[in-house]
């Protein structure tokens, strides 16, 4: 445990930005799953809706740091393929 004032309140702001750091993660990650579903089941439609609020999502989580640009970037691009895919599919 800390001892100086400093770093109690360091401590206390690591430990907030943690849980909101993992919240977010959280949130994404599901939505990210959302989308997989969504193709797997062969709603587009749906799958269209979910892709574009993950990807307010995740280019968000690229500016906060959360995700490194280029995983964000890698990740957009690997679900616009499968839904791309799946729509010429049906």
């Amino acid at each position: 445990m800390p001892n100086r004032l400093s770093a109690k309140k360091r401590l206390r702001q690591s430990e907030k930005l943690r849980i909101r750091n993992r919240s977010n993660k959280s949130e994404m990650r599901t939505q990210l799953r959302k989308v997989r579903q969504a193709v797997a089941a062969g709603e587009i439609e749906t799958a269209e809706k979910e892709y574009r609020v993950v990807a307010r999502k995740l280019d968000r989580a690229g500016t906060k740091h959360l995700m490194h640009k280029n995983t964000v970037a890698r990740t957009k691009s690997r679900l616009q393929k499968l839904i791309k895919s799946a729509k010429q599919s049906s």
